[in-house]
């Protein structure tokens, strides 16, 4: 099967991580380009150019849902304009965290906190990141409370290595496929993913 080509826009460092898990679980696309320049002002404001370059090559962009209310009313206020069949804008609800989290047994083993102790309906969330963190400082392994909590007396939100360790997890023990299952933004993406057939500018 020949692969897809295919460029991402991301977010952040652990977006992209995220992303590139679910591209090779799916084994149907090849990433060329990368853009990530820090949050999701960025890609807002690129978001146009995307669209157009998709025309060539398709795109997948990433970001999070944060404070808005759907996913649909976030896409059209960002792209009002009709959008290339190429470019695939795809929203994590809340954050990408809560996709991290709906695989709650590896996430749980990897974290060192008991099953429980993971919200089941990670979507609905109201700040995944932070649920993350918390669980982390729970945590009975001291390099993951080193990690990912922010130090105490820090203006810092996340810890000194937040992204590395949970990229460790999502590169390592991550399942896409069980985390679908109490993710529907997840899912969504997955099946978009998966069923995406690109259309090529005839020459």
């Amino acid at each position: 099967m020949k692969l897809i080509p295919i460029n991402l826009a991301t977010e952040d460092e652990l977006s992209e991580i995220t992303l590139d898990r679910l591209l090779e679980a799916l084994n149907r696309f090849t990433v060329g380009f990368r853009y990530r320049k820090g949050g999701f002002g960025y890609l807002r404001k690129t978001i146009h150019g995307w669209n157009q370059a998709a025309k060539g090559t398709p795109y997948v962009v990433l970001t999070d849902l944060d404070a808005a209310n759907c996913a649909s009313e976030l896409i059209n206020s960002w792209l009002p304009l009709p959008k290339n069949p190429n470019l695939l804008f795809r929203v994590a609800v809340r954050e990408v965290e809560s996709w991290l989290l709906a695989d709650a047994e590896n996430f749980s083993k990897f974290i060192g906190v008991t099953p429980s102790l993971i919200p089941v309906e990670t979507d609905r969330l109201s700040d995944p990141k932070a649920t993350l963190i918390q669980l982390a400082a729970k945590s009975r392994f001291r390099y993951i409370r080193e990690d990912i909590v922010p130090r105490r007396g820090s203006t810092a939100k996340q810890g000194p290595d937040y992204n590395g360790c949970l990229g460790k997890f999502v590169r390592e023990f991550w399942s896409p496929d069980i985390a679908r299952n109490n993710s529907p933004s997840l899912a969504r993406t997955l099946d978009r993913l998966a069923s995406f057939t690109p259309i090529w500018p005839n020459f």
